[in-house]
This record gives structure tokens, C-alpha cells and sequence, in this order.
């Protein structure tokens, strides 16, 4: 759900999805050390997560499957734990109470799990065809699962050993139970929710009292000369004119002011970071293509632009008989209707530059939303 970028880094009451449930456990005074495992390209990120509270935290490069990764975590906790926790990043809303029933039940039983009961009436599958009903099961007789999950060490360690004999099972609970281990029930909590879709973020928001995304507003400006030899390229299309604008790519004055408000929205840099007209790459590149990759990249760190309003500023030649066609390639690029596109013509009155028909002026102003 988060594009290129893992969803646990996706925004949720002004941090990220992982570092509140990182913080959950460094605010709950029984945990000593917190092993935090990432996917490989993140465990040289130093900002990927922090602990506040001072618990000492070390990062490591997670495996193929769950089950790995928390052999992997296992193997880099202190050999002096008693109880290891494992808990999902991507449920931030876990409670320290939470945590501490769960430490409890594991240290008096040797194994603990969070869960809820059913509160629907649960149907199986026909196992010759999955559209029917096969029967009907006891709700009284079924719990939810849920992390936080605690183990006594030792526990722990033939769970893991299991697995790493080949045993697949989707948490470390269904492995302990496997190794012959009797796994205790805590009471989980409704709002300890796992983010699994957009719907799920949505719902996670508003259980800590923003029920819209954070909206992100971002400013644009470009100006090019017009020069004779180039064509006149606005909005990523072709514009009648004697003369074109000139710079390094086809000098798109539309796209590199809505460019730059979406990254400034986004407070990812600006399009001269990105495209610099010193890489040859980008000579004559097409702006719209550069439109495109800057609403990619956006989406990647978790936002999605809502709305564009650009105002062009051009003696010459008449903006408004092109409006229509620049609004829709413009938002095909950044993944918007046309409707979301606000494009006007305005002269510069024989003021300046623009005025006298030498340069074309844009400004342009973003708005994003998390996703």
C-alpha cells in the first residue's frame, strides 16, 4: 500500500507507523533493550526509528520470511532476557498496558499471545469449492489474533529452532505450540489494529482523532526566455508561437512550476536537485516524463497530491484556447482527474520582461494529502 516505500514509514499523527510502535514499548518501563528489525535496505538508516525514553535500541537486517526475521531479532537480543516480545511494527496502537498483561501471562505460563473472540458467526469454506459455506463453527471456541506475543527465552529458542528446520507457520505462537508449549490468552484491544490497507491507515487516524490526512501545501514558480528555433512546449503540450523557451530540457514552465510546488509540498527538495541541467540525461528530456517521476516519487515517501492551481503569465500567445488539453495531460502525470487542475492565462500587462513578451512566467500551488 505504500508504493515503493515500505508502509510502516507512512505517516500517522505526524510520525511514522513504525515509530509509534516503537515508542510503545520504549515508554513501557518493564522492557529493557529493543531489537528492531527492518528490511535490509533500512538497517543502515539511523533515522529509520528512535527511542525517546532512552531504551537501548539496536537495528538489524531482517530475512526472507516473518519467521526469519525473528530469528534474525532473536539471535540479536541480549542472551540475559527472560521474556522476548514480538510485536508487528505495523500496530502502532498498542497499548503499554497491553504489553505488560501480555509479559505477565508469558512469564507465569511460558508463552502468551493477545487476541480477541469472535463476535461474528464464523463459516469455514467447503474445502471441495470455497464459494459455499462447508460448516458452521463455535464463535465461543474461535479468538483473533493478535501481537503483541511474549515468551519465556527458552520458549522462544525451540519455536525459532522449529522454523529453522523448515516448519512454516505464520507467527511465532503456531511454532511454540508445535514444539509441544502451551500458549496463554491475554485480552487484546479493538483498537490495536494491524495497518494492512489505505482503509486500515484511515481508520488509524481516526482512532487518534484526525479523521482526514494531514493536507500539504506546497508553492511553484518558473520563468524561461523566449528564444527563436525551439518550440513553445506548456503544460506538455505544443503550442503554436514563433518562438519556444529555452533551457537545458524542453523548458516546460508549466510542469517545472507544478513540479516544484509538489516536491515543496512534499519538502522533498526541488526540481534542480532532482534534474540538474548539468546531467546530460536531461537535455531536451520531455517535462511531462519529469512531472510523472516527481508525483512517483512523492507517492514513495507517502503523499498523494489532491489538487494543482497554476496561473501562466504570457503576453504572447493565448493561454486560454489551450487550457483544456494542458489540464488533462498535467493530470494524467501526477494521477489526478482534470477536474483537480486549475489552469488560467494572465498577461503581464507590458510590465517587465514577461510584459514585453520576452520570457514566460508560471506559478503554481500543490496540495497533497497522506496516504
Amino acid at each position: 500500500m505504500g508504493g515503493g516505500r515500505p508502509k510502516q514509514l507512512l505517516s500517522l499523527g505526524g510520525t511514522t507507523i513504525l515509530q509509534r510502535s516503537v515508542a510503545a514499548f520504549d515508554r513501557c518501563g518493564r522492557v529493557d533493550e529493543i531489537v528492531l528489525v527492518v528490511p535490509v535496505e533500512l538497517a543502515a538508516d539511523s533515522a529509520v526509528a528512535s527511542t525517546p525514553d532512552g531504551t537501548p535500541m539496536r537495528v538489524v537486517p531482517g530475512g526472507v520470511r516473518r519467521q526469519d526475521s525473528v530469528a534474525r531479532g532473536f539471535d540479536a537480543s541480549s542472551p540475559a532476557s527472560e521474556i522476548i516480545v514480538v510485536h508487528d511494527a505495523a500496530r502502532p496502537l498498542c497499548s503499554t498496558e497491553l504489553i505488560i498483561r501480555t509479559l505477565e501471562a508469558a512469564s507465569r505460563y511460558g508463552a502468551a499471545i493477545a487476541a480477541l473472540g469472535a463476535h461474528d458467526t464464523v463459516k469455514q469454506r467447503a474445502p471441495d469449492d470455497g464459494r459455499f459455506v462447508g460448516r458452521t463453527l463455535s464463535r465461543e471456541s474461535i479468538v483473533l489474533a493478535q501481537t503483541p506475543q511474549a515468551f519465556q527465552r527458552e520458549v522462544l529458542a525451540q519455536a525459532i529452532a522449529l522454523g529453522r528446520r523448515g516448519v512454516e507457520a505464520t507467527d511465532e505462537a503456531t511454532l511454540a505450540e508445535r514444539a509441544g508449549h502451551r500458549v496463554a490468552f491475554v485480552e487484546g484491544e479493538p483498537d490495536n489494529i494491524k495497518i494492512t490497507t489505505e482503509r486500515d491507515l484511515t481508520v488509524a487516524r481516526r482512532l487518534l482523532g484526525g479523521a482526514t490526512p494531514t493536507g500539504r501545501v506546497g508553492v511553484g514558480y518558473d520563468l524561461h526566455r523566449l528564444v527563436e528555433g525551439r518550440p513553445l512546449v506548456l503544460g506538455g503540450i505544443r503550442i503554436p508561437h514563433d518562438r519556444g523557451l529555452a533551457g537545458h530540457s524542453d523548458a516546460d514552465a508549466v510542469c517545472h512550476a507544478v513540479a516544484d510546488a509538489i516536491l515543496g509540498a512534499a519538502a522533498a527538495g526541488d526540481i534542480g536537485h532532482h534534474f540538474p541541467d548539468t546531467d546530460p540525461r536531461w537535455k531536451g528530456a520531455s517535462s511531462i516524463d519529469l512531472l510523472r517521476a516527481v508525483a512517483d516519487l512523492v507517492r514513495s515517501s507517502g503523499f498523494l497530491v489532491v489538487n494543482l492551481d497554476v496561473v501562466i503569465v504570457a503576453e504572447h500567445p493565448r493561454i486560454g484556447p489551450h487550457t483544456g488539453r494542458m489540464r488533462e495531460a498535467v493530470a494524467s502525470a501526477v494521477g489526478i482527474a482534470p477536474e483537480a487542475v486549475s489552469l488560467k492565462g494572465k498577461t503581464n500587462e507590458g510590465v517587465d520582461a514577461v510584459g514585453r513578451g520576452e520570457a514566460i512566467a508560471t506559478h503554481a500551488v500543490a496540495m497533497l494529502r497522506e496516504i
